[in-house]
Formats: structure tokens, sequence, C-alpha cells
């Protein structure tokens, strides 16, 4: 099967992004929102993202162009009838995914794929509601979507050969490193980096240092491009607060137990960048 025309579910920045991915390769994209408005918002940030690309050299207005004219925007799920993949980037919730893994099972053609954005939750959980758990895997993006070079492909004890080897052309020929994972709370990456993140609020709850020079300390001395504080910020507090809640449910380990510092940010509605202010204050 060769996918040609993607669906993408979502208002967020992952679904702007997926969207401009996906329209780099090639294939159509039709960027579905529950309403028009926030499908249109989502096109406007995508404009944006292309109008900077191309001032700054990166892309041509022509090529800037020839993307967009390939995404299409709606509010109705029956748009997406005849995409070959449809991709959910929806709120990280279970019971909310599940409802939406219900309805497009009803609306895709019997022999798309239907993948999830999910960077926690259970895969199998998903494709056990639809008639299609052949045909349902994790595509997991990571944040900012168009720089980030790695996919998680999610394999669950359901899914088909033939499904996981076509959403792995697909992920290469969107330009992305594929790694095939198995079905886990957390995958690989965020099994391994949310403890880190939230270790490093332990650190400032304990006085060991401050955000800034824990960021500093963990750039210079271990060569990560971003330290930990600047990165929860980007994940956005309140996303992180929820993939730690959904790794302790999973597994009971007190290492995933959000630290109290996250869950009065959340609450004071400070929740990184995408608010304006979180761990550091940003310039709107």
């Amino acid at each position: 099967m060769t996918v040609q025309r993607v669906g993408i579910l979502g208002s967020g920045i992952m679904g702007s992004g997926i969207a401009e991915v996906v329209a780099s390769s090639g294939a159509d994209v039709v960027l579905r929102s529950r309403s028009l408005q926030s499908a249109q918002d989502m096109l406007v940030a995508l404009q944006a993202s292309l109008a900077k690309q191309v001032s700054r050299e990166k892309r041509t207005r022509e090529s800037a162009d020839e993307l967009l004219s390939r995404i299409t925007i709606t509010s109705e799920l029956t748009d997406l009838a005849d995409c070959d993949l449809v991709i959910e980037s929806v709120v990280e919730n279970l019971e909310v995914k599940q409802q939406v893994f219900r309805e497009l099972d009803g609306v895709m053609k019997h022999d798309a794929i239907l993948a999830t954005n999910t960077s926690t939750l259970s895969v199998f959980a998903l494709a056990s509601v639809t008639n299609r758990p052949d045909r349902v895997c994790g595509v997991h993006f990571f944040n900012p979507a168009p720089s980030m070079s790695l996919v998680e492909i999610v394999r669950t004890l359901s899914v088909s050969d033939e499904t996981i080897d076509t959403v792995t052309e697909f992920t290469v020929a969107c330009g992305k490193d594929a790694v095939i994972v198995a079905d886990e709370a957390g995958f690989v990456v965020n099994a391994l980096l949310f403890p880190y993140l939230n270790d490093a609020v332990r650190l400032v709850e304990k006085g060991v240092a401050t955000e800034a020079d824990i960021d500093t300390a963990m750039k210079g001395g271990c060569g990560f491009p971003m330290g930990p504080f600047a990165l929860l910020d980007l994940i956005g507090l309140d996303t992180s607060v929820a993939i730690l809640d959904a790794l302790f449910n999973a597994f009971g380990d007190e290492k995933y137990r959000a630290r109290p510092t996250l869950r009065d940010l959340v609450a004071s509605g400070r929740y990184g960048r995408k608010s304006g202010a979180g761990f550091y204050v940003y310039n709107s």
C-alpha cells in the first residue's frame, strides 16, 4: 500500500507540524479540527512557519506555495473518508482518543491505516475499539515535528506486518528516522526522558542548584542541546504532568510521580512556552 493522502486530527502545534512534514514529502494532507476556525488557525501558523523558512532562505517561495497547495482544512470527519492513513493527535486522554477512534473507524475506507501520535498511552487500547486492529499502530512524532528527526512506530500485539512496513516506508519518505518499539507506556524516549526531567525538578526543590544552572550544567557537561527546564517548557508543563501520570499509572514507580513544583506551575496556568511562562518567562 502506498500512502498518498493523509488525514491529520488535532488543532495543536503537533497537528500543524505533522501536516508540514507530510506535505513536504509530496503527499496530500487533510487537516481536520473540531471547528473550522481552529483548523484555519493551524493553517495560519503553518503559513507563518513557512514564511520564516523562506526569509531565512531554507525554502523557496515556490516550494512553500506548492506545499500549502497540498493541504486542505476541514471540520468534518467525513472528509477523511478517502485517506490512506489518518494520524490522530488530539488531547492525551485515553477515553477521548477511544471515542475519536470509534468515529474514525466508521468513516475511513476498510483498508486505510489508523495511527495515533500518543506519547504514552496504550495503542492496543485504541486499536481494540475499532474493527481494524490489524491496521492500527502508533506513529509518534516529536515536537517540533519539522525539525525533530525521530519517529517511534509502535507495534501492538494485533497489528499486521504489512501495516508496520507501510508506515515505516511512509515515515522514511517524510525524511524521518523510524524506530519500531513495543506498545509499552512511554515507549523508548519518554520512558527514559521523563524520570530525568522529573529528577531535575527534584534538585531545584532540594536547593541543589537553580533551573538556569542545571540547564547550563546539562548542556556543558553532557553535551545536550537543551537543558531539562528549557525542554520542559518546550514540551509543555501540563503535557509533562500528563505523561508522568500515565507512566506512574502504568508502572507504579515513584520516579514517575510528578514533582509538586510541576503540579503547582500547571495549577497556576504556567504551562511553558505556549502560555508565555513556565520555569522561565518568554516574550510574546
